[in-house]
């Protein structure tokens, strides 16, 4: 019922909407002189121009609309724009050069506690925090462009940051530079999509304790560390893109303590790990592609119930890495370019199982310098002695009926 009288009230402020225009030839030469004449639901058309507002607080419901990118400046001082009303839209702004503070988290754009803001198609330079939502609750971010050019994780923001938001639509924006590209912290029912997330300097997206929430078609590639998702459970990651994270602790994407979880028709590329697992449980991971990665899967001794079936395994250094011997997870009807097994009965699966841990991988695991023997004859000897008679290596994990041929993916 509240909902309803909160639409009925704002439908009736757009039926009494008036457009208010500020610009040098205007009667309003400030924005935050517009904001304050204006009335509820009224759209104020901002002409192209340099802005230093100070602090622009939005405390009505109001759109305010830029013609040709019209440029707003923090001064390396402020938070440039505060939204602190619900059905408040924000479309078409330059904004750059936002305070920097160990104390406060400026932010180019700050959502403070309210419903239904709208922020697209602004560009963001030179921010410490990108966007911000701070308990915001059914809010669209979309197609905007951030850039930065941190150099330290200790002076800089993240590009999109949600904190303690419900139902967010983070969708089409370019990010790069920050500490993380996208963040999210207890933040639920809410979709990541079609966002490309570059070069920052710690995670392309980064969430912990999120839960219920789906990211779709999104490419995160050169970040430090790829992606992290920690402490959340009922996440689905469909259709995207990892590449070319590397580095000592890089990897395409982390889990940990991640539970009920679906990670599907996802491609993994040149990555120092594609997946690292630990304490992640009843995972589904199908029609997923691993290509061209140090390690294609690290699954930690304490994982458990992960099924993996009708993924593509595809010129890895090592397939798949564990720091046990019990496994309590499900291997099946993969495709392993290393398999060299046979298929007497053409059914496009092998007659012999296939087992994925090479003996090498699990020496190195426990003795990580004995990877300057990589290549070497003694290594391909010990890895097919294991083979036939395996010691180190966990005898149930292994693919039962590996698949002769790639997966069309």
């Amino acid at each position: 019922m509240k909902t309803v009288l909160i639409i009925l009230c704002c439908w009736c402020a757009q039926a009494n909407a008036h457009v208010i225009r500020v610009g040098y030839q205007q009667t309003f030469k400030t924005i935050t002189a517009a904001v304050a004449a204006a009335k509820a639901g009224d759209t104020i058309l901002v002409e192209q121009g340099i802005y230093k507002e100070k602090n622009l607080v939005i405390n009505k419901p109001l759109v305010l609309k830029g013609i040709n990118h019209p440029l707003l400046d923090g001064e390396k001082k402020y938070e440039i724009i505060s939204i602190k009303s619900d059905w408040v839209t924000i479309d078409g702004f330059l904004l750059q050069h936002t305070g920097v503070s160990s104390m406060t988290d400026f932010a180019a754009i700050k959502i403070c506690n309210k419903h239904y803001a709208t922020i697209i198609n602004n560009i963001i330079n030179d921010a410490f925090f990108g966007i911000y939502s701070q308990q915001g609750i059914n809010c669209l971010i979309q197609n905007n462009t951030l850039t930065a050019n941190a150099k330290e994780e200790q002076q800089s923001g993240n590009g999109i940051h949600c904190w303690k938001s419900d139902s967010m639509r983070i969708i089409g924006n370019t990010i790069s530079g920050h500490r993380d590209g996208i963040y999210f912290e207890f933040v639920t029912n809410s979709v990541i999509w079609r966002n490309n997330s570059f070069k920052n300097l710690r995670y392309g997206l980064h969430f912990m304790f999120s839960n219920n929430d789906a990211y779709i078609t999104n490419i995160f590639e050169n970040n430090g560390a790829g992606v992290a998702v920690m402490f959340s459970h009922g996440v689905k990651m469909f259709n995207n893109y990892f590449k070319e994270n590397w580095g000592d602790a890089a990897y395409g994407l982390l889990l940990k303590e991640i539970n009920d979880s679906y990670i599907e028709n996802n491609r993994f590329e040149k990555n120092t790990m594609a997946i690292y697992a630990e304490g992640a449980n009843r995972i589904h991971m199908q029609k997923n592609v691993f290509k061209s990665n140090g390690w294609a899967l690290k699954i930690q001794a304490s994982c458990m119930d992960i099924t993996l079936q009708q993924n593509n395994f595809i010129g890895n250094t090592f397939d798949v890495g564990t720091n046990g011997s019990l496994v309590m997870n499900t291997f099946n009807n993969n495709y392993w370019d290393k398999y060299e097994g046979y298929d007497l009965n053409h059914d496009n699966k092998g007659d012999v199982p296939y087992r994925p841990v090479s003996m090498y991988s699990m020496i190195i695991e426990r003795n990580p310098p004995a990877m300057i023997l990589f290549h070497s004859l003694i290594t391909s000897l010990m890895d097919k002695s294991e083979k036939v008679i395996p010691s180190l290596t966990p005898e149930n994990l292994k693919d039962e009926h590996p698949l002769m041929k790639s997966i069309p993916l």
